[in-house]
């Protein structure tokens, strides 16, 4: 074996090395959280929520809007504290499930 093909085999090894720490280090995809509801558009499926930090997600503390379950909406008003699951999606949306007062 020359050292070029040795070179590349060190190569692969690490690619394969530091996917492997990224993947054991990836943000869980889903989270409890908690907060204050600020705005609720049932038509849509959204809920704005200024929520803590959700170390599990990434998320620092902020206001966020998630889609949500039109029927988990009903009855939700700005001021209202909430708890709830927190999903980031594949493809970079916020899924707000579980919701309650």
């Amino acid at each position: 074996m020359s050292v070029r093909d040795h070179r590349w085999e060190l190569a692969l090894a690490a690619a394969l090395a530091a996917t492997s720490v990224y993947a054991a280090t990836a943000p869980a995809r889903r989270a409890s959280a908690s907060g204050q509801v600020r705005q609720v558009d049932a038509a849509s499926g959204k809920i704005a929520i200024e929520q803590g930090q959700i170390s599990d997600l990434g998320l620092p503390a902020m206001t966020l809007v998630y889609r949500a379950d039109p029927s988990q909406l009903a009855g939700l008003k700005p001021g209202d504290k909430v708890t709830f699951t927190a999903t980031r999606e594949s493809d970079g949306q916020y899924v707000a499930a579980d919701i309650k007062k």
